[in-house]
Order: structure tokens, then sequence, then C-alpha cells
């Protein structure tokens, strides 16, 4: 019952942030769903795209995923489809550059207030800074998910307040496999509906699948026992 004063304040004070996280889990849903009945009714939307149009396609997706607004599976199904391999780097890029965003939004709206709560508590501070230590694979970790929200994890990430470079360049690497695979599945549909609507393209799909979500809670999992023991023991040692 001690805990209970903490827990009110803490939700109190991170309200907008939490808010904020439940939003990018509910809009994206919505809108790709919105965005899916567009291109049911418009197949040639983004056919033949020259490649000032293509750029203009990526920056604009870079933003949509970033605010949540495009999930990066819906992304990679419907450019996979309509640009072929010829824009597969732009979408690894875009992904990127909405990790970037999302990451900046993400600090905009909390501004350190949780960071700032939990560090009252030399446990959990000391937990933040090994999970800190551990950033390039916690980053690769949740990104190679294809369960867990990408515009969430931005903003979970950035709480850690981890370096820039670093958080672009592991959400590009942890991204790679599922987008690889769903860029594929794209390349092969018949039309975007059937895209969309069979995305896992049978057993194997559904075995990689299976695959990266054992790889991403197995490795979460063994990452956060190993900072929470350090932490611990740094903790003991300190009151020693």
């Amino acid at each position: 019952m001690k805990s209970l004063p903490y827990l009110r304040s803490f939700i109190r004070e991170n309200a907008s942030t939490f808010v904020s996280m439940l939003l990018l889990v509910v809009v994206p849903v919505v809108v790709s769903s919105t965005a899916a009945v567009v291109l049911y009714n418009y197949q040639g939307l983004l056919q033949g795209l020259s490649v000032w149009e293509m750029l203009l396609y990526f920056a604009v997706i870079s933003v949509t995923m970033a605010l949540a607004l495009t999930p990066t599976t819906f992304v990679a199904l419907v450019s996979g489809f309509y640009l072929g391999w010829s824009g597969f780097a732009g979408i690894v890029v875009s992904y990127g550059i909405a990790a970037l965003i999302g990451y900046s939004i993400a600090q905009f709206v909390d501004h350190g207030k949780m960071m700032s709560f939990l560090n009252r508590f030399d446990k959990a501070r000391a937990l933040m800074q090994e999970l800190r230590s551990e950033s390039w694979s916690l980053i690769f970790l949740t990104r190679i998910s294809p369960v867990l929200p990408f515009a969430l994890m931005n903003f979970v990430l950035s709480l850690l307040q981890i370096d820039k470079r670093k958080f672009f360049l592991a959400s590009i690497v942890g991204m790679l496999p599922r987008t690889v695979f769903f860029f594929w599945v794209g390349t092969q549909a018949r039309d975007v509906v059937q895209a969309l609507q069979n995305p896992d393209s049978g057993r194997s799909g559904q075995i990689l699948m299976v695959a990266l979500i054992v790889i991403s809670i197995g490795g979460l999992y063994f990452l956060f026992d190993k900072a929470l023991k350090r932490s611990l023991r740094k903790a003991a040692a300190k009151n020693e």
C-alpha cells in the first residue's frame, strides 16, 4: 500500500506521455484500414511514379510512420507492390528517418518527465543506466519483432535518451529482416488487396514471424534480466 501514492504520482505526472502511447497503438489500426479502402478503390494511385514523386512518397511515409498514421508492415507491403525493389533502399531510409522524427516528438511531449520521476529511485535509475549501456541490442530486439508497434517503441526508447545516431542505425538494422520479407510479399502479390489481406505468405512466412517474435522476446528477457541483476549488484555495493 505504501507504493500506491508513488503510483498515483507517477501516473499523474506522466499523463500526457501515457495518452500519447495509447494513441500510438490505436491510431495506426484506424488509419491503415482507411488507407486500405482507398487503395482498393484506386489501385492505380501509386503506379508509375516519377523519381521526384517517389522521393515525395518517401518523405510522406516517413512522417506518417513517425506519427503512427501508417504501420511499417503496411508501408512495406504497399511499397513492395507499387515500387518494386527499386524503391527498397528508399523504404529502409524512410524507416530510419521516421524513427528519428518519432524520437524527437516523444522527447518534446515527455520533456524528460518520466526519467526525472524514475531517477528519484536509486534502483530504477541504475536499471535505466544499464539499459542505456545496452541500447544497441535493446533497439535491435524491439525493432526485429513484427508485433511491437514501431511508433510506440520510438516513444518508449526515447525515454532512455539514447544517442540519436545509434538510434537511427540500430532501428534500420533491426527493421531489415521483416522489412525484406514484407516488401518481398508485396512484390509477389497480384493486387494490393491480396498483399494486405495475406501478408504472411503461407507457412514459411508464419514460421519466420514466429521466429522473429521468439528472438525478440527471448533477447529482451535476457537483456532486462542481465541489466536488472547488474543494477541490483551495484546498488548493493553502494549501500555497503
